[in-house]
C-alpha cells in the first residue's frame, strides 16, 4: 500500500521506532526490500537519489517502485533521495513520488531555506511529504566512498538553533541531522553524537531523519532511536551483502559449469533481503 512518509513517521512515533529507508536503484532492490519488509510486517521506504541517476535513470526505476509500492502488504512510501535541484523534485513528484528529499545543504542556510521552501509548495499539491538537510554527511550517496576517519566531525554537525529556525521557515516534515554518521564505508568507527539529535527534536518538534547508517552498532542505532530518529536511510551494506552473494555464487560454481545469470541475480536479491531484514529489526526495535 503506498503512504506517505509523513503517515509512515507517524506511525513510528506512535511505535518509538524508525522505519528503514532503502535506496532502491534497481529492480532487484526493490524485490529485496519490498519482501523482507513482508515478511516481517514493517513499514517501509524506498528511496532513489539523485545521484543514482548515473546508475538508474528515475524515468525508468521510478514507475516500478510505485507499482511495487501499491501492491504491497505493507506501507510503503517511495521517496526522492537527495533531491538537489527542483526540477529533478517536480519530476519525481509528477511521477507520483509520496515523498521528496530537497538537499540544499551544499548552499546557504539562507539559499537552503529559500528552496526547501518552494520544495514544500511543491509537495504540497500532491500531498507529499518533504525532508530536508542542514549540515552535512558528506560524500555522494553512491555507496561506493569511504568515510575519511580524519574529517573533522565539528564542521558537518547540524546546530540544533539554526534547526529550529530552518524548520519554522520552510514548514518540512522531518529533518536530515548530521550528527556523526557519513555516506560512504566506514575505515574507522564513528564518533556520534545523540545529543544533537535529542536538542533538534526537542526544539522542532519533528522527526529526525539518520543518513549514513553504515558502520553504525546495533547499540548506537537504537540510541540514536531512542534519541528521536525515525528514519533511517541505508544502502552500502545491502548493496555489498548483494555483491558479496554473487561472489560467493561464482566462486561455488568454480567455472566447471556454466554461470547464469538469473541464478547470480536470485543470489544477489536472496542476500540484499537478508541483510534488509537484519536492519529491519533493529529499526523497530525487535
Amino acid at each position: 500500500m503506498l503512504v506517505t512518509l509523513k503517515q509512515i513517521l507517524n506511525l513510528c512515533e506512535a511505535r518509538q521506532c524508525a522505519a528503514g529507508s532503502f535506496n532502491t536503484p534497481n529492480l532487484e532492490s526493490v524485490m529485496a526490500v519490498i519482501e523482507a519488509a513482508e515478511e516481517l510486517d514493517v513499514p517501509v521506504i524506498i528511496q532513489h537519489a539523485q545521484v543514482h541517476e548515473e546508475i538508474m535513470p528515475l524515468c525508468v526505476i521510478g514507475p516500478i517502485m510505485l507499482d511495487f509500492a501499491r501492491r504491497a502488504k505493507v506501507p510503503v512510501c517511495v521517496h526522492l533521495d537527495h533531491g538537489e535541484t527542483l526540477e529533478y523534485i517536480c519530476g519525481a513528484l509528477r511521477m507520483g513520488f509520496t515523498s521528496v528529499m530537497y538537499d540544499g545543504s551544499v548552499l546557504s542556510f539562507e539559499e537552503n531555506s529559500a528552496n526547501t521552501k518552494m520544495a514544500v509548495s511543491f509537495a504540497a499539491q500532491t500531498g507529499a511529504s518533504v525532508e530536508a538537510e542542514i549540515g552535512s554527511m558528506g560524500k555522494r550517496e553512491t555507496g561506493s566512498g569511504q568515510a575519511d576517519e580524519k574529517e573533522d566531525p565539528d564542521k558537518i554537525y547540524t546546530d540544533p538553533g539554526q534547526a529550529k529556525i530552518f524548520v519554522e521557515a520552510t514548514g518540512i516534515d522531518a529533518l536530515a541531522c548530521s550528527f556523526g554518521t557519513t555516506h560512504g564505508v566506514y575505515l574507522s568507527k564513528p564518533k556520534l553524537d545523540f545529543s544533537v539529535v535529542e536538542n533538534v527534536r526537542s526544539l522542532t518538534g519533528i522527526p529526525v531523519v539518520m543518513h549514513g547508517g553504515s558502520g553504525v552498532s546495533e547499540e548506537d542505532f537504537r540510541k540514536a532511536i531512542r534519541a528521536g530518529v525515525r528514519k533511517i536511510n541505508y544502502y552500502t551494506y545491502m548493496a555489498l551483502a548483494g555483491g558479496d552473494g554473487v561472489k560467493a555464487q561464482i566462486k561455488e560454481e568454480a567455472f566447471d559449469g556454466p554461470v547464469m545469470y538469473h541464478d547470480v541475480v536470485s543470489r544477489g536479491v536472496r542476500e540484499m533481503k537478508e541483510n534488509c531484514k537484519e536492519a529491519m529489526r533493529i529499526f523497530a526495535m525487535r
